[in-house]
């Protein structure tokens, strides 16, 4: 037979037992659909974490106060401590000191309300210089972020984020409006553009004033020296280990360290975190692509059965075509194009159907799912190896059947 008989009989063939074949693929159809959806859920993941990491920026420095390893010599645990100063900010920011760094900017935190007419919102108060936008990779959407000379004299203006300015005034036009925090009287003189969020915190809830301003009018921690972090911005993304380095000798001699394992600092590098995270979702997805295999190989074993199936009630069928003159590779190689089309179609409409959910799901999780066109070639490929590979010892059997045993059984 020609391959295109042997094609339209096995078609017809899966075509005449449609319940059968549609239970048959149903496996396929829900391991294919799986694969499909933990490939981008795995990817999509890997994606938003990457973003949010990214958006702080891919060559940013973040030196946190106290050391990353505690009494027990386990890492964690830092960030609440008080060692790092203006001071340390100031030095910092000397060329000379750190060549490979083009901005720092140091933030002193509290969480405040700030009050307009009858409104009130409670956000991150933030103190820092005016080189905080350009370190952080910040926008402003209304308005200009405060000038030195505000920062000089303790200006008593304010720049909020897009979600702050919208809970307080119901709009992101404010700029010329003045809110309240503690009594004292601020001007907003610009609005942040939107940034989205990182991790929980949403970037966009904040509100900036001037470092001085912080210092003199609204901090009450008792260390008006202390700041919560410093942001370096190194050169480009290829000398941030050099720009680390420097920063961290910098550090170190002003506070008197000589050994690194002493510290009373910590450093991230935004790289290194990316890689982290970004190992943590690969792995994930190994795992979860694990389980939806084990899903392909209950389809490829319902193939195997369905097709055995076939065989035994085919029996005439076949002991007919081989008395007539049918080679056993032409019988063979019909019920291995039949497993083949069961896969192939289980494939595609597992593919359909993980496509349609990938689309779907994102609005209801809230996380991102990257369709992989790359996973859509290689989930319709295994399918059709499933069915091919299952196939085999079902198209075997049928091959080997003799014709008079055949007809006899009949």
């Amino acid at each position: 037979m020609r391959t295109a008989d042997l094609l339209s009989s096995s078609w017809s063939a899966i075509r005449s037992h449609k319940m059968r074949s549609l239970l048959t693929m149903l496996g396929i159809v829900v391991g294919i659909a799986s694969v499909v959806l933990t490939v981008g859920l795995g990817l999509g993941t890997q994606k938003d974490v990457s973003d949010q990491i990214a958006s702080l920026g891919s060559d940013l420095l973040i030196v946190s106060p106290g050391s990353s390893t505690d009494d027990s010599g386990m890492r964690g645990g830092f960030g609440s401590a008080e060692t790092l100063t203006l001071s340390d900010a100031d030095a910092l920011a000397s060329d000379v000191a750190v060549p490979d760094a083009v901005g720092v900017a140091a933030e002193k935190t509290a969480d405040l309300s700030l009050e307009y007419g009858e409104s009130n919102w409670t956000t991150t108060v933030t103190g820092t210089s005016t080189s905080w936008t350009d370190v952080r990779s910040r926008e402003l959407m209304y308005g200009d972020f405060f000038t030195e000379d505000d920062e000089s004299s303790a200006a008593h203006v304010i720049v909020l984020g897009s979600e702050t300015a919208t809970e307080l005034f119901g709009s992101t036009a404010v700029v010329g409006q003045d809110v309240t925090i503690d009594g004292d009287t601020f001007e907003i003189v610009g609005v942040l553009a939107e940034a989205g969020s990182s991790g929980d915190t949403s970037l966009d809830d904040i509100a900036v004033v001037p470092m001085n301003t912080m210092v003199e009018t609204l901090d009450d921690s008792g260390n008006s020296e202390s700041v919560q972090t410093i942001y370096i911005k190194a050169a480009s993304s290829d000398v941030l280990s050099a720009a680390s380095q420097e920063a961290q000798t910098l550090l170190l001699n002003m506070h008197g360290i000589s050994s690194v394992d002493d510290a009373d600092f910590t450093i991230d590098v935004q790289d290194s975190l990316i890689d982290a995270a970004t190992s943590v979702y690969e792995q994930l997805t190994i795992l979860l692509t694990g389980i939806a295999a084990l899903a392909l190989l209950v389809g490829g074993i319902g193939v195997m059965n369905i097709m055995l199936v076939s065989v035994t009630e085919r029996t005439r069928e076949i002991g007919l075509r081989k008395a007539l003159g049918a080679a056993p590779a032409t019988i063979r190689n019909q019920f291995l194009i039949e497993a083949m089309i069961l896969g192939l179609s289980g494939g595609a409409i597992g593919v359909i159907i993980g496509v349609g959910l990938a689309l779907a799901l994102p609005s209801v999780l809230g996380s991102t799912i990257v369709i992989s066109g790359l996973a859509l070639i290689v989930s319709v490929v295994v399918a059709v190896g499933i069915g091919a590979v299952f196939g085999v010892y079902p198209a075997a059997r049928a091959a080997k059947l003799a014709p008079i045993d055949a007809l006899r059984d009949q």
